[in-house]
């Protein structure tokens, strides 16, 4: 939107530099996307008179013109132009005068005929383009003036206003917005206002998209150029003066932000009524384009045909033009959504569009009819005839209409919002007295009562507290308020801690080749997988009214999800698939709701390759090495019997119970159509022992290790994780690693007994402070193994 900075100067005084005000604008946050300087700022450009025109003898497209520049001496002038004649006021430049880059005028020959300057055309003078040929000057123009007094210098600024701020789309509203910026007072313009004779039929208001619509009668007005006082203000922001009824509508409405429309009266079939189009309807807009209308767009019709496209554009039919004498002026409160779904599917925007899609004041809609009838009166004349009144429903307005049309321009208020002093220094940090707050708020429209404060119609962005804090921080500046180190850092909550080792196990599962899957919360009793749960049926939650078997049980572990995507992988011919999931599961008893994570895998370690081979497949061993790395080195496993299971793990970590691994029977692989062993594991992490998530490093080793290898004859049944703990708790400060590398059994009793497994260790020693020798290493070696025979039930292979 384009802002006038002359318009402005007559409502507000405003900082004394255009850069000063820009950067107010933007730290309120009304954001200058340009600036831009209009207006003719050139020397020795005046106003002249064109006296006596004459064919050049030289050349067929010229003329000799001599002219009036209140010299009292006539200038010699050759011109080309064609669309002037003998009387009219031009632009004159004088010699001296520079129109651009290596442009100056000068004295000189055209054609063999002395010419003592230029007659100028806008374009030449930098001025919005206009007809071809001279810029032709208004009949009151003083000869001899310069130009700049017709055109005075102008920087029009084109702002970005945010859809939730319609009340800025309006040189009123900008000038309100600097007012309480800068502490000035704002000068609004003044309305005459007369009786008014409402109408006694309400106008027929229909199609649910026009909340208030008015229609105000003026007959006799004599259609004509306007003023050059309102054409300038509206070729500043871009505007074309078409004629003096034309250009008040669009005049108030850059003024105070409310759409209007004038219809020619003796156009009009009939009262003027607002409906919905008929589908096909066809409309003649005012841009020269017929549009195809359906019921979803509103118009302004009267007894036969549609007049306006409701918001958008007036008809051809109906517009003003230099015979009209009796007109009809509109303004109204069109449905935002409606408008902007109309401007869209038809590829019509206008300026009425932009702001009624956006929401214009309803205590407004009156005001500007009186404006603009008010300057009707004073530039067209006429007599101000019935004002109608119409509104869809039973809605009220929230206001009496006559309550809004007086000459005070005092708001109409629409809402209440309180507003604590308290919570304006703890949401800004800063302490801003209460008499400042005040001024603040009653500068932006705003109204104390005891209640809280009173909101105007034109803020229906200013809905909570936080908002009116927003407003007092706009203008206070945000830039002052003193930016303050905190004392110190917030505590971390468990659902960030949470958060924290969620995605640390992500990140670990993914490094070791995992999807992360997403598996339905919703399963049935017959889901494959819901035994490995070990779940009873009383304890599972279930759906009070199931949409189907399928989702009848709220899960009770991941798992059954996870199988069942494992198994969609392997049917579409996945040979490898490694899948993970963190999500809720649920239980009949407490705690009802839990975080668990459950990975599967199965197939080959390595694809197929061209160089040959591929990898072996991925057992329990392997499992084991993924979990034990993504929960920490604190993690055991023990032998758990499950008669689900082919084989069954006990994961632990610091000692304490924390969820199961294992592998599928081969007859429940092959029904997911699985090639290669189904292993899986699902861990509660709500049972995991807190520990920092941050990473424990140590210094590189610098001096070497030394290895001891020691052969174990052990039972069956005792598992290497407890030969493992046996060690690493011996308190030995020498041992660096234990790596378990062969493990044999013979059923036959031949080599080792039956009952018996041989289990083979390479211990690593090293010292961080020395080289180790070797009376040091076998020491610590033979204590290690003293340890392991009196700790264990085994016997040493020499």
């Amino acid at each position: 939107m384009k802002v006038s900075l002359n318009w402005l100067r007559e409502l507000v005084d405003l900082p004394p530099t255009v850069p000063a005000l820009v950067d107010l604008l933007t730290l309120a946050g009304v954001e200058v996307e340009g600036v831009e300087t209009t207006g003719v700022a050139i020397a020795n450009v005046v106003v002249a008179q064109i006296k006596e025109s004459v064919q050049h003898p030289n050349a067929d497209r010229l003329s000799v013109c001599q002219v009036d520049d209140g010299s009292g001496t006539a200038r010699q002038i050759v011109c080309g132009a064609k669309n002037y004649a003998v009387g009219d006021k031009v632009p004159l430049a004088l010699p001296g005068a520079v129109l651009g880059p290596d442009f100056k005028i000068k004295v000189g020959k055209l054609r063999g005929v002395e010419s003592q300057g230029m007659l100028c055309s806008a374009d030449e003078l930098g001025l919005p383009k206009g007809a071809d040929g001279l810029l032709i000057l208004p009949a009151d123009a003083q000869v001899g003036a310069p130009l700049a007094e017709l055109f005075p210098g102008d920087t029009v600024l084109d702002l970005e206003i945010t859809p939730n701020r319609a009340d800025l789309l309006s040189h009123s509203g900008i000038a309100r917005e600097i007012a309480v910026l800068t502490g000035q007072a704002l000068r609004r313009p003044r309305v005459e206002v007369e009786r008014e004779r409402f109408a006694s039929e309400a106008i027929d208001v229909s199609g649910g998209q026009c909340r208030f619509y008015s229609a105000r009668e003026i007959d006799g007005v004599q259609v004509g150029p306007s003023p050059e006082w309102l054409r300038r203000k509206l070729e500043a922001v871009g505007l074309r003066a078409i004629n003096n009824i034309v250009d008040i509508t669009n005049f108030v409405m850059l003024e105070s932000g409310q759409p209007l429309h004038a219809f020619d009266a003796d156009q009009l079939d009939g009262a003027i009524r607002v409906r919905a189009a008929r589908e096909g309807e066809e409309f003649p807009a005012l841009d020269g384009k017929t549009y195809q209308l359906g019921p979803q767009h509103l118009v302004i019709a009267d007894a036969s045909r549609a007049l306006a496209l409701a918001g958008v554009m007036g008809g051809a039919a109906s517009g003003v033009t230099a015979t009209t004498r009796n007109i009809v002026l509109e303004s109204a409160h069109f449905a935002p959504a409606n408008i902007r779904r109309t401007s869209r599917q038809l590829g019509l925007a206008s300026d009425s569009s932009y702001r009624f899609e956006r929401g214009v004041d309803l205590a407004g809609v009156l005001r500007a009819s009186q404006r603009a009838a008010a300057l009707i009166a004073e530039l067209a004349g006429g007599t101000r005839g019935e004002l109608g009144l119409g509104m869809e429903g039973d809605t009220p307005l929230g206001f009496d209409p006559a309550q809004t049309m007086n000459d005070t321009d005092e708001p109409v208020f629409s809402h209440t919002v309180t507003l604590r002093p308290e919570r304006v220094a703890a949401l800004l940090g800063v302490e801003v007295p209460g008499s400042e707050i005040d001024s603040i708020l009653t500068g932006f429209g705003l109204a104390k009562t005891d209640a809280g404060w009173e909101v105007p119609s034109f803020r229906p962005d200013l809905t909570r507290e936080v908002d009116l804090i927003e407003e007092i921080a706009r203008v206070i500046g945000l830039d002052a308020i003193p930016a303050r180190v905190q004392a110190q850092f917030a505590a971390a909550s468990d659902t960030d801690r949470a958060y924290d080792r969620a995605m640390l196990l992500r990140r670990a599962l993914t490094a070791h080749g995992f999807a992360e899957a997403r598996t339905l919360t919703l399963i049935g009793e017959k889901t494959p997988g819901l035994a490995l749960t070990r779940t009873d049926a009383e304890n599972l939650r279930r759906v009070k009214n199931p949409m189907n078997d399928e989702q009848a049980i709220l899960r009770p572990g991941l798992l059954p999800g996870l199988l069942a995507a494992l198994g969609g992988n392997a049917r579409i011919g996945a040979r490898t698939v490694r899948l993970f999931e963190i999500g809720r599961v649920f239980s009949a008893l407490p705690p009802e709701e839990s975080t668990h994570l459950a990975l599967v895998l199965s197939g080959p370690l390595a694809e197929r390759s061209w160089r040959g081979g591929e990898g072996a497949e991925a057992d329990l061993f392997h499992l084991k090495g993924i979990v034990a790395a993504v929960l920490g080195a604190d993690t055991t496993f023990a032998p758990a019997a499950n008669p689900a299971l082919a084989l069954g793990l006990a994961v632990h970590v610091g000692g304490r119970p924390v969820g199961f691994a294992g592998q599928l029977w081969p007859k429940d692989a092959r029904a997911l159509d699985a090639t290669a062993p189904v292993l899986f594991a699902e861990i509660d992490l709500g049972a995991l022992p807190a520990a920092s998530t941050a990473g424990r490093y140590r210094e590189i080793p610098r001096f070497p290790a030394t290895a001891r290898d020691i052969a174990l004859l052990a039972p069956l049944t005792l598992g290497h994780g407890e030969i493992e703990s046996v060690l690493q708790t011996a308190s030995e400060p020498l041992l660096a690693g234990v790596e378990l590398f062969d493990v044999f059994t013979d059923p036959t009793g031949a080599k080792i007994p039956a009952d018996k497994k041989s289990l083979a260790y390479s211990l690593t020693y090293r010292s961080p402070e020395r080289t180790l020798t070797a009376d040091e290493v076998n020491a610590a070696h033979a204590k290690l193994k003293d340890r392991l025979k009196t700790q264990l039930v085994v016997s040493l292979r020499e």
